[in-house]
């Protein structure tokens, strides 16, 4: 995985729980980097995974509503990305839509080695849309928190739900999105 996720992730960390818990957080795991990131370093996905599994041990969170609340904060900076490489969308459904289209196109130009999820949209109309997530990491929750983020970003309210279909190699999961 790209560093901008682990060094964000640690911003979060920092941002919403403060310095003592990140310390905490990073000598409490015993990771292959060292808990030392750079946004354009590439690392083993099971790392964010160690960093969660730490953070829910710390404050008592579940697992899953700390990678949404990561996907909520994530979202703005990489709609800033987005918005450096002149892609514009109309709206939360819009942008949602061009995850295979557009945006991993043009994160696979800059990130060639970059391993992305892959969604399968289906258009219910112009205003619900279910989302099928494949990956081989299990990152279902922080994709529903990027689309609570795209949500909020173009002030618009969105119904998110999400079914699981994991199977033994890989993990498959339905979101459904309905903005109101």
């Amino acid at each position: 995985m790209k560093g901008i996720i682990f060094t964000e992730f640690i911003e979060l960390v920092e941002t919403t729980y403060g310095f003592s818990i990140a310390a905490a957080l990073l000598d409490g795991c015993d990771l292959p980097s060292g808990g030392a990131y750079t946004a354009v370093g590439t690392y083993d996905h099971q790392e964010v995974l160690t960093l969660v599994g730490q953070l829910q041990k710390l404050t008592g969170t579940p697992a899953s509503d700390l990678l949404e609340a990561y996907g909520l904060f994530l979202f703005p900076k990489l709609a800033a990305q987005m918005e450096s490489m002149s892609l514009k969308f109309d709206g939360a459904i819009d942008l949602l839509c061009s995850l295979e289209t557009i945006i991993h196109k043009e994160v696979l130009k800059l990130y060639p080695d970059a391993e992305l999820p892959s969604f399968n949209i289906q258009n219910i109309n112009s205003k619900e849309i279910v989302m099928e997530y494949r990956s081989c990491r299990p990152f279902a929750h922080l994709a529903k928190g990027l689309i609570d983020g795209c949500g909020e970003y173009y002030q618009q309210t969105l119904s998110v739900s999400m079914k699981h279909l994991n199977t033994k190699t890989e993990f498959h999961t339905l979101i459904s999105v309905r903005q109101s």
